[in-house]
């Protein structure tokens, strides 16, 4: 079992792990305005210096939360499965993401240098499975890219109102279906 690193204010080490979760909470409760490293460190109660032990800069604990969220959308890859199903799938949870964390996409569009890691596998991944299917992959990806994320952020304002998360959720996946039958070879 390791000691926590962090010089504690009052009594308590952080770890990566917490550090991440109380960013997560200062992301959402913020609404994107947060989270910086001094109000991160007053929240576990540690000096601002600590942190960086843990995360080099603002980007890269960016960088960190978007891996710990997004990671699960690159799951469920399989080999030998069309392009076309692999797009769907891997945009399906890219959009599911997105709603239930809208700040942390709207802080990597504000911060470029947070755009690495999974962010980058996810669009990398798109883009190849795309290359297989169409001539034009970068269009298409950043159409359908976009189009998760705008979805993804309508989504994230629904909740709370019943039935609406769901219902837009399956006009996404009609619409998607759509998009993808325009590309299907």
């Amino acid at each position: 079992m390791s000691r926590p690193r962090g010089r504690p204010a009052q009594g308590a080490g952080v770890n990566r792990e917490s550090i991440l979760a109380a960013a997560l909470e200062l992301l959402e409760e913020g609404g994107g305005k947060g989270l910086s490293m001094r109000a991160l460190a007053a929240r576990l109660g540690v000096t601002p210096m600590s942190l960086y032990h843990h995360v080099q800069d603002h980007a890269a604990l960016l960088r960190a939360l978007s891996d710990r969220i997004y990671g699960e959308v690159m799951d469920g890859q399989e080999e030998g499965v069309a392009p076309l199903e692999v797009i769907r799938g891997l945009l399906c949870r890219y959009h599911d993401a997105v709603g239930r964390h809208p700040q942390l996409t709207l802080a990597i569009f504000s911060e470029p240098a947070a755009f690495a890691g999974v962010s980058r596998q996810i669009t990398d991944h798109l883009t190849a499975q795309l290359a297989a299917i169409t001539s034009e992959p970068v269009l298409w990806r950043d159409i359908l890219i976009d189009h998760a994320h705008g979805s993804g952020l309508a989504l994230a304002s629904a909740r709370g109102r019943p039935g609406e998360a769901p219902m837009l959720s399956e006009r996404y996946r009609q619409a998607l279906d759509r998009l993808l039958a325009r590309l299907a070879p």
